[in-house]
């Protein structure tokens, strides 16, 4: 933003310099908005098929390992070229399952050769998330309601209570028993969105566009008034509290749990410091002692209008006010 004539304090320091600063803080918050979205958008690698079961979690013991094979290879050598692959992640890096597991399927090659009838079993742990990728050649047996269903009332609540052994043995015979019935079982679209978000379950996931812009939607606002909070004399301490739970919840819905909870930190610390070093400056003084003489400060092309029913910012461009 422009200044056609800078106000120049006692000092020399004119309002250019705070309009740098502003700048540098909203350009801080963006760069670190924007690494936390790359960091946690990172891509998890696809393992080897080492085997019917491949237990990257390590949440398997050598038993359930071996009952899972012999249940896949059974199956397989009774079916028409199906294939079953059961697969274990610690973790997808907040990537999405539903991308992860179809390029695990695309590069595992599952199944026969033209008739697309291979289906991936996928667990990660981590993320408490389970995905059943089916082909098309398997999909009048296993539907994706059905899916839902295996994953709902069989895998999940094995999962939750610490038993991914019999968790994956129901999940597996189920699959199996879908494969293998002359009628495959039908169930009704609304049944399967009955699921508990503190539960394993495969629910949806957001892209990394649809990250991005629905980041850039959130942290825009709460990113606006950390900037004013923290350039701000006086009302930038409430702000300061008052965007905590901000901070604290709107970011797990672009970057999760574990971005979210990084970002709360940043926003933490980063905050009280950078409202800290600023308030040494001149301008900040000149603007604190001017809002508290005549109830009017400007700082970085903007009017701070201080009053009873609290702050006004105003430019060229318009007004905001904040209650």
């Amino acid at each position: 933003m422009s200044v056609l004539a800078p106000l120049h304090s006692p000092s020399g320091l004119s309002v250019r310099s705070s309009s740098g600063m502003l700048r540098s803080l909203w350009c801080g918050l963006t760069i670190a908005f924007f690494t936390v979205v790359t960091v946690n958008a990172q891509v998890a690698e696809i393992p080897y098929l080492t085997g019917r079961v491949t237990d990257n979690a390590e949440i398997l013991s050598s038993q359930s390992r071996q009952r899972l094979a012999e249940m896949v290879k059974a199956f397989e050598l009774s079916s028409d070229g199906a294939q079953i692959a059961i697969l274990t992640m610690p973790s997808l890096e907040n990537g999405s399952i539903e991308e992860f597991a179809a390029r695990v399927f695309k590069a595992w090659k599952l199944g026969e050769k033209g008739k697309d009838n291979g289906l991936l079993l996928i667990v990660s742990p981590g993320d408490r998330r389970i995905r059943i990728e089916v082909g098309s050649g398997l999909r009048d047996n296993v539907s994706e309601a059905s899916a839902s269903r295996i994953i709902r009332d069989l895998i999940a609540p094995r999962f939750n209570e610490g038993d991914y052994d019999k968790g994956l043995e129901e999940g597996v015979g189920a699959i199996i028993g879908q494969l293998t019935a002359d009628k495959p079982e039908r169930e009704s679209v609304p049944e399967r969105a009955r699921v508990k978000k503190d539960s394993f379950s495969e629910g949806a996931d957001l892209g990394i566009a649809e990250r991005i812009l629905i980041g850039c939607f959130i942290f825009g606002i709460i990113g606006l008034f950390t900037v004013i909070g923290v350039v701000t004399p006086g009302v930038g301490w409430f702000l300061y509290l008052f965007l905590i739970p901000f901070w604290a919840m709107f970011p797990i819905i672009v970057i999760g749990v574990r971005g979210a909870l990084t970002l709360l930190v940043i926003y933490l610390i980063g905050f009280p410091s950078a409202k800290l070093y600023l308030s040494r400056s001149d301008w900040y003084e000149k603007a604190k002692a001017q809002l508290a003489s005549k109830g009017v400060a400007q700082i970085g092309g903007f009017t701070i209008n201080s009053g009873g029913a609290g702050t006004s910012w105003t430019s060229s461009w318009g007004s905001r006010r904040q209650g």
